[in-house]
């Protein structure tokens, strides 16, 4: 049985990670659901289990910011923040920086997932209009979404089990996993210079028309949409259910917009649904074998942070982990042997800045690196070399100087 879940996670890896098979030509969103067929043919999981693999709240939530994003863009709202943007900065290297900023920023504070749903729409909108090449501010929002989400326990989804699992205080951890994250998004942010100043170079975005008639036509809307979106994240500031927020925001504006819905949606990219849900289950199918947390356990006595030896270990550990079963069950297979450490809650942070950094080795390395992708397929192919290229050294410098600044911190 083991043999055969690998052979299915395995294909459906492979399968995932190409740009699109030759043998097989049916997309990302087919072939995670193969992949969860192949996990119920194979007798790994019953269908029973299935619907319990797939975590709904992750599913509600992309489902409810698809929504908001299209009333959004209905409205005027992000178009006019597109050209606010384009204002200020005046050239396609100073939009590089800061959209990168805006996302690691931003990410502290918000769900990396829903950072990169709302901008990336506003950022491809900005590289047609203005003729720049996609794949460097697609790499910009999804590495510095990631980096910037390590900062405090509501940025991602691994940190809010750490923060479950360790009790820690919001401010206490913060403080700690903040000037991790501060460094890294730093140091991403020059590495997106370094990589793409040539190809950016000289390029001059034209200022931003003013606010034409149809714009004006939404009336009032866009301040109604404004104030939705500031309720919507003091609702997640506040800690309440961020799928049903976001879902309530979507309601307000629905009522206010006296419109029949249904053409928002239709807007809704439901083969992305389609993919979480197969990626949940074959990920889940995979964990049926033990195979990483018997890993931990053998390699136990190799990955005590004690000296430069065993930070590597340990860290190179836990990458490993992240890319192969993704960082959310990584985290919740490794979060049990973290006081073994004996690191006290730096051991957490340390879990948390590495698993979530991880995320930027690979294309699917994290949820917000497919959702940028698949929103972007539209307009743009995101390979998975193209991403590798420039995610595999930004995640070893950015883990190297984090794990470096954790260790002299303990």
């Amino acid at each position: 049985m083991t043999t055969a879940i690998v052979i299915v996670f395995a294909a459906t890896y492979v399968g995932i990670a190409s740009r699109r098979m030759r043998l097989l030509p049916v997309g990302r969103p087919a072939i995670a659901m193969l992949g969860a067929l192949g996990m119920v043919l194979i007798g790994a999981l019953t269908p029973e289990e299935t619907y319990a693999a797939i975590d709904h709240a992750t599913i509600l939530l992309l489902f409810g910011m698809m929504l908001l994003a299209a009333y959004l863009k209905d409205v005027g709202l992000i178009d006019r923040l597109g050209g606010l943007v384009a204002r200020r900065c005046g050239t396609a290297i100073s939009l590089l920086v800061v959209v990168s900023l805006l996302s690691g920023v931003l990410s502290a504070v918000l769900l990396n997932d829903s950072v990169c749903l709302f901008l990336t729409p506003l950022v491809l909108a900005l590289c047609k209009r203005f003729g720049l090449p996609f794949g460097p501010f697609l790499i910009a929002i999804a590495t510095s979404a990631n980096i910037g989400s390590a900062a405090t326990l509501v940025g991602n989804p691994q940190n809010m089990v750490i923060g479950s699992v360790s009790r820690m205080p919001f401010l206490e951890f913060a403080a700690a996993a903040g000037p991790l994250a501060a460094v890294g998004l730093a140091i991403n942010t020059a590495l997106l210079l370094l990589y793409y100043r040539r190809p950016l170079a000289g390029r001059v975005l034209d200022a931003a028309p003013a606010v034409g008639d149809a714009a004006r036509s939404h009336g009032a809307m866009p301040w109604v949409a404004l104030a939705v979106l500031a309720g919507v994240v003091a609702g997640f500031l506040a800690g309440f259910h961020l799928g049903y927020t976001t879902l309530a925001g979507v309601a307000v504006l629905m009522i206010a917009a006296r419109e029949d819905p249904r053409k928002v949606f239709a807007r809704v990219d439901w083969t992305l649904l389609v993919f979480f849900c197969g990626l949940f289950v074959v990920v889940a199918g995979f964990e049926k074998t033990g195979l990483v947390a018997r890993a931990w356990a053998a390699s136990a006595p190799c990955l005590r942070p004690d000296g430069i030896a065993g930070y590597g270990a340990l860290t190179g550990f836990l990458v490993g982990g992240s890319n192969l079963v993704s960082n959310v069950p990584m985290t919740l297979i490794a979060a049990p042997f973290v006081p073994e450490l004996g690191m006290g809650g730096a051991g957490y942070v340390l879990l948390a800045f590495v698993t979530t950094v991880a995320g930027n080795l690979t294309l699917l390395g994290s949820v917000a690196n497919i959702i940028v992708a698949e929103m972007a397929r539209g307009e743009y192919e995101l390979g998975y070399v193209e991403y590798l290229k420039f995610g595999a050294v930004s995640t070893a410098l950015v883990l190297a100087a984090g794990v470096a600044m954790l260790a002299v911190m303990v």
